[in-house]
């Protein structure tokens, strides 16, 4: 499990094609202290599993399937990268509970800056939009933000100087694609209502 509180901005300095998948070699020197072959690295929002590792970089593999239903398949050695480690137990939790895999991905439509910050609005999948709500949590390539706005088919997060800084949602332009995680927590509530819905159909009927 992580948090959406990227540890550092980390780069990807090759990309092997194996055919069904890829191997990433990413660059990250923060995440790589203690790391240990089988753990767990959010890449971009991406929960991936470290095979190898030295002082800096590690590599991990990502399947055909995680390179087509996220943004990772348009990352090329030099793209700039999201990194963090797995929250560990007994720490805070400064953003929210992310579990790392992608529910689907957007792209930035528009940016607007401001002095102190600036408004992003970003396009949203049709089958996310129930989701989203305003002043509600979403995961946007790795990155924990409150929902300004939630419109049918976008929203807006705002950023501060400090997530402009050390995120690459301080370098995404309009029609660069993110990746994006709805908040766990709305799924099991719509889970369970709709359990509850049919159980409740059910009854009726016998």
């Amino acid at each position: 499990m992580f948090t959406g509180i990227v540890e550092e901005l980390g780069e990807v300095t090759a990309v092997e094609n194996l055919g069904d998948s890829s191997r990433f070699r990413l660059r990250g020197a923060v995440v790589t202290q203690g790391a240990k072959h089988g753990d767990s690295i959010a890449v971009n929002g991406v929960c991936l599993t470290v095979v190898e590792h030295e002082d800096d970089w590690f590599t991990a593999d990502v399947m055909a399937e995680t390179l087509e239903r996220s943004s990772l398949g348009a990352l090329g050695v030099g793209s700039r990268v999201n990194l963090e480690r797995p929250m560990a137990v007994g720490e805070r939790l400064g953003g929210h509970i992310v579990q790392g895999h992608v529910d689907g991905t957007g792209q930035v439509i528009e940016r607007k800056p401001s002095e102190n910050w600036e408004i992003v609005k970003i396009s949203l999948p049709a089958d996310l939009t129930r989701y989203v709500v305003e002043k509600g949590s979403i995961t946007v390539d790795g990155i924990s933000l409150t929902v300004v706005d939630a419109g049918s088919d976008h929203f807006t997060v705002s950023l501060i100087p400090t997530t402009l800084d050390l995120t690459t949602l301080g370098r995404k332009q309009p029609g660069d694609p993110v990746n994006l995680e709805v908040d766990v927590i709305a799924k099991y509530v719509e889970r369970l209502l709709g359990s509850q819905g049919a159980a409740g159909t059910r009854g009726a009927g016998q």
